[in-house]
């Protein structure tokens, strides 16, 4: 055989392993991807135009993150808001719309003081997503039924509100969340 003949042979193998390889990356990034976002993975999916950029919109929102100064709270902190949700909580029942609105500030409350930048719903849902995506999709849905009348709607509004805020007030220690024990976003409003 012709030593050209011996070089595309070499190029055409080089060429098939480059491929091999950014096919394993590529894959290697997706699982990691799917990993860390677990369903918000699926709903970067379904709202962009591809895989490409769903991936790409999830590693801008993690990059985002490692950029914030995200804290635990103090064991102080902790349990003042526990109190607060406890009395937010308890004005449900004369005043489900206000109880909701103030659940919601609450939430915001806690990021903030947690680090997370908290000026815009989309953001901080954006942000959020990235250390506790199991439950972000449970503070969109509070946040779009926050705005209805129908009491039962709000009492579902404060449930899914309750999950993010039990995940925000977690420790960030070696000890598995809430959500890691196999729990549900769907737990009673009372506790």
């Amino acid at each position: 055989m012709p030593g050209w003949a011996w070089a595309l042979v070499a190029v055409a193998a080089l060429l098939v392993v480059a491929i091999v390889v950014w096919t394993a990356l590529k894959a290697r990034r997706t699982r990691t991807l799917q990993d860390r976002f677990g369903p918000e993975y699926d709903r970067a999916l379904e709202r962009t135009d591809g895989k490409r950029d769903a991936e790409a919109e999830l590693e801008a929102r993690a990059k985002r993150r490692d950029e914030l100064e995200i804290r635990p709270l103090t064991t102080a902190a902790t349990l003042r808001y526990r109190e607060e949700w406890q009395r937010v909580q308890a004005r449900f029942v004369d005043d489900p719309g206000g109880a909701v609105q103030t659940a919601d500030s609450l939430i915001q409350s806690v990021m903030r003081e947690r680090g997370y930048p908290v000026d815009d719903f989309e953001q901080r849902a954006a942000d959020v997503s990235v250390d506790h995506p199991q439950v972000v999709e449970n503070y969109r849905e509070g946040h779009r039924l926050a705005g209805s009348a129908d009491t039962e709607a709000q009492r579902q509004a404060m449930v899914h509100y309750r999950a993010l805020f039990d995940e925000l007030l977690e420790d960030m220690s070696d000890e598995p969340l809430a959500r890691d024990a196999g729990t549900t976003g769907d737990r009673a409003v009372t506790r």
